[in-house]
């Protein structure tokens, strides 16, 4: 019995390893059981160039139908936890059929490769990218081994960025412009704007603004929602008059923010919205939203 059980432990360690490890930056990374582990970050077109490992432990071999390494690019909902989208997949063969007696390195190169979107870990989705190493067996299952990456997509300055202008009304009771000074913001921007109170007949008691995430997945009925208040800053405290200007100034960078996903392989939406809030002496509250869109400028060293 010993020996059956024995047949299905792993027989060898497995290791990969990027060539560039030591020095290529690292971003923290979630995994599937909650922890966060750093892990080396790339742009779509670059290199991923490394070695796998496989060393039998001591006094077994490793028999096997082939050694392959694949770049995967997944997608994954949690409300259809283990099934992955791959919308990247690219495959290096490493070894034909035939034993590891010893410890034995394979170099890997995957060139110029296309990764289409950023990483993203949200509430109900994820988007990695993965190295995945298959020994293939007879008789017993595969033994596999995974290094999660990370992507970042950078987004030059936009040509145009439009400002927003918007009204707020209750009839006879309320109206307020606000305007804030673009519509398209990077990660580390600053939102810059102005409130008019044109009429002003309620007692506001304080005036505030949200910034919210709202992450889409699935669609038809199938379609999963859920919205994130990520800031709140208030703006005012106390109660306006007719004619006052109230500033806005709210600095991005403290604020875990991504940049916006649109329809990403048609499988989920990442979005962003400024939510004005006015609350009452009677504590009932009135608000505008408006979608900006949040991407992730180039740093400059």
């Amino acid at each position: 019995m010993n020996y059956i059980v024995g047949a299905f432990k792993p027989s060898c360690n497995i290791t990969i390893t990027f060539a560039d490890g030591r020095t290529r930056k690292q971003v923290p990374f979630k995994k599937e059981n909650g922890k966060t582990v750093m892990v080396p970050l790339f742009q779509s077109q670059e290199n991923i160039v490394g070695e796998v490992s496989i060393e039998p432990f001591h006094g077994k071999k490793v028999e096997h139908n082939g050694v392959k390494i694949e770049l995967l690019g997944q997608i994954e909902m949690y409300f259809d936890r283990g099934n992955f989208y791959d919308f990247t997949s690219l495959v290096r063969e490493l070894e034909v059929p035939g034993e590891i007696y010893e410890k034995k390195s394979y170099p890997f190169e995957f060139s110029s490769v296309e990764m289409p979107y950023e990483s993203y870990s949200g509430v109900n989705v994820r988007l990695r990218y993965v190295l995945k190493v298959t020994i293939s067996r007879n008789y017993v299952s595969n033994m596999v081994e995974y290094q999660d990456f990370s992507v970042q997509k950078y987004t030059p300055l936009p040509s145009i960025n439009d400002t927003i202008k918007m009204e707020v009304g209750i009839e006879d009771c309320l109206h307020i412009e606000f305007e804030y000074s673009k519509s398209k913001y990077h990660l580390k921007d600053v939102i810059i704007g102005k409130i008019y109170f044109l009429l002003v007949r309620i007692k506001i008691k304080h005036m505030e603004l949200e910034i919210r995430r709202r992450e889409s997945t699935g669609s038809g009925p199938n379609t999963h929602v859920e919205t994130e208040t990520l800031a709140k800053f208030e703006l005012m405290d106390g109660v306006p008059v007719r004619g006052e200007s109230i500033p806005i100034r709210l600095f991005l960078s403290p604020y875990e923010l991504t940049p916006t996903y649109r329809n990403t392989n048609n499988k989920f939406n990442v979005k962003y919205y400024l939510n004005l809030v006015l609350v009452d002496e009677e504590d009932r509250r009135y608000f505008k939203q408006q979608e900006i869109t949040v991407y992730r400028l180039q740093e400059t060293s």
